[in-house]
């Protein structure tokens, strides 16, 4: 991190604490809401289970203390202090909505007040604000019910409300272009037009959002991090900061409507037949239920649109889809998270997922975060042990490391073909390397029931076929190892069958598929992991790997997925998902 970068942000954090002082010290506050605030966020009911009963699980950290606070807990890492701060655990709770969860509610927050509401604290973020401030007026009428209007603690709730909205309206600035800033000022927003005697302070914040909608959101209904769990965050609060406006007898600027209705078509091109998001650039599958809500409650009925989304193509009949990266990684600050995924693919059948990605590892420390964005952690083709993109170190104190070095020139073809759909890409992630570029084809049958898939790494201008040659020299002639990887969910069951020429993969729902190649290359199933946010431990998982050597200027593998013979076409699909806090 550079001096500059160091001054800036230690001058954001002084700001931050001297305006969280000010705000608190300020006099005046609203004494009641403009209309009864109607709740739009999903909770878990199981979630909300756990945390009454004093488990608490945020950030892949869990701590179990019953009958204790949470602000008496010691957080592990400052992503825990985060959700704490947050307060989105709320909206579990209100999915109980019992005398226990509306207990620990109303008792945790009067503590926050007690304890933070002077303006100290890790929470006095404009994001965290912007978030906290949305689930307190979300779940007013939950944490006010039996609470006097006069009462002392009702006081202290629209007094920190007041003092809150006030910090963020001098500070949402501050927060980081992208998610964070569309927290804040969607909070100001719904601040502003709920609260009485706050109503100036939505206009401004109305206004800096439609200007962050048009700066942020691309013709293509993307976000430069292109992350899709991401993307279906700033496209939820969006919703929200819409419906408030509607509820206020309120229009919503055309910038905002503009940005909604080029999101939610994307968003479909993201989702994969089991209503998940596609796992990328750190990226998880979206919480369950949430992204057909957000779809529903737009209103935006647009259909995918032609070519890329957010840089992603998107093959898919039957009851199968193909999501795949198809565009160069993202640069500079927005590829704080990104991964080395260019031409990786994800595929779910009906409600289970097949072929994935690791996922992001962040939660799980260092080497995982760095493990996952590499190329290896992809259904991908690496290349010599290198990831199509490397990690710069930015940041030694934080960790924070921006990807470089990614493929530049990422071309791609979507066609159809007689019997289904094409993909056609490539990427010269290596040709600086090795001289190579790797290309990959994929076809989808208009059933759904098969994949043919092909991988060439190719030399192709005389500059780089001698780069070739000199990789080649340094190897003894042995050739360029490489591997194409298929990760495989950790519900799938994979067992190498025809004398090892084949991996046959089962389902919960009882489908069977079979994974086939042309036998240039070695074929194993080993050991893989799946990594995911919720979890406390990384999930055992497998993965198919195919390895051969790159010899001469055009090596060319075939492969294919296909649905057993005997499997149905449609599958009777009961099996529940993993209960709460379930680890394997």
């Amino acid at each position: 991190m550079t001096q500059v970068s160091q001054f800036n942000a230690y001058r954001t954090r002084f700001l931050n604490k001297w305006h969280a002082r000010a705000a608190a010290r300020a006099r005046g506050q609203a004494n009641g809401f403009v209309s009864s605030p109607e709740p739009r966020t999903i909770g878990s009911f199981a979630r909300g289970r756990q945390l009454a009963a004093g488990n608490y699980l945020f950030a892949g950290n869990l701590i179990s203390a019953p009958d204790t606070s949470p602000w008496q807990l010691e957080a592990p890492d400052a992503a825990f202090s985060e959700a704490l701060h947050g307060f989105a655990w709320l909206d579990d709770l209100a999915a109980v909505g019992d005398m226990a969860s509306r207990h620990a509610a109303q008792k945790w927050l009067w503590q926050w007040i007690d304890q933070f509401g002077n303006g100290r604290g890790p929470g006095w973020t404009p994001d965290l604000t912007g978030r906290r401030l949305i689930r307190w007026i979300n779940h007013a009428l939950f944490v006010l019910n039996g609470v006097g209007e006069n009462a002392p603690d009702s006081k202290a709730f629209y007094r920190s409300l007041t003092q809150q909205t006030q910090f963020l309206s001098k500070r949402w600035h501050a927060a980081a272009p992208g998610l964070a800033r569309f927290e804040a000022l969607t909070g100001l927003i719904y601040a502003g037009l709920s609260l009485e005697g706050l109503e100036g302070l939505a206009d401004p914040a109305i206004k800096a959002l439609s200007k962050e909608c048009e700066a942020q959101i691309d013709e293509q209904g993307g976000l430069p991090t292109r992350n899709p769990e991401e993307l279906l965050d700033v496209f939820t609060l969006l919703t929200w900061a819409a419906a408030a406006l509607s509820d206020a007898g309120r229009g919503t600027p055309q910038p905002h409507l503009a940005a909604i209705e080029r999101i939610a078509p994307t968003l479909r091109t993201l989702r994969h037949s089991d209503g998940s998001l596609a796992r990328f650039h750190g990226g998880g599958r979206g919480a369950e239920g949430w992204l057909d809500h957000a779809l529903a409650s737009s209103g935006v009925r647009t259909m995918q649109p032609e070519g890329l989304s957010m840089g992603y193509a998107r093959l898919s009949a039957g009851r199968t889809s193909i999501i795949v990266d198809a565009s160069p990684p993202p640069g500079g600050a927005a590829s704080a998270n990104a991964h080395a995924s260019t031409l990786a693919f994800e595929l779910t059948s009906g409600r289970r997922p097949l072929i994935v990605n690791c996922g992001s590892g962040a939660s799980f420390g260092l080497d995982w975060r760095r493990a996952g964005r590499a190329t290896p952690s992809h259904s991908a083709l690496s290349l010599g042990g290198y990831s199509s993109a490397r990690l710069d170190v930015a940041d030694r104190r934080t960790g924070v490391e921006a990807l470089i070095d990614g493929p530049t020139h990422v071309p791609v073809e979507i066609t159809p073909v007689s019997d289904g759909m094409k993909f056609q890409g490539g990427h010269d992630g290596y040709v600086l390397t090795h001289g190579l570029t790797h290309a990959r084809t994929l076809e989808l049958t208009h059933d759904g029931r098969a994949v043919a898939g092909e991988d060439m790494l190719l030399a192709m201008e005389d500059v780089e076929k001698k780069r070739f040659d000199r990789a080649l020299d340094k190897t003894k002639l042995k050739g360029l190892l490489f591997e194409i990887r298929f990760h495989l969910h950790p519900e799938v069951d994979a067992t190498l069958d025809l004398g090892g020429a084949a991996v046959s993969m089962a389902l919960k729902s009882g489908e069977i598929w079979v994974f086939r190649h042309d036998g240039t290359t070695d074929l194993k199933v080993e050991a893989g992991a799946y990594l995911e946010t919720t979890r406390l431990k990384p999930r055992a998982a497998q993965q198919i790997v195919l390895t051969g050597r790159a010899i001469n200027p055009a090596t060319r593998v075939r492969w294919s997925l296909s649905k057993a013979q005997e499997t149905a076409i449609g599958v009777r699909d009961l099996e529940r998902d993993d209960p709460f806090l379930e680890d394997e």
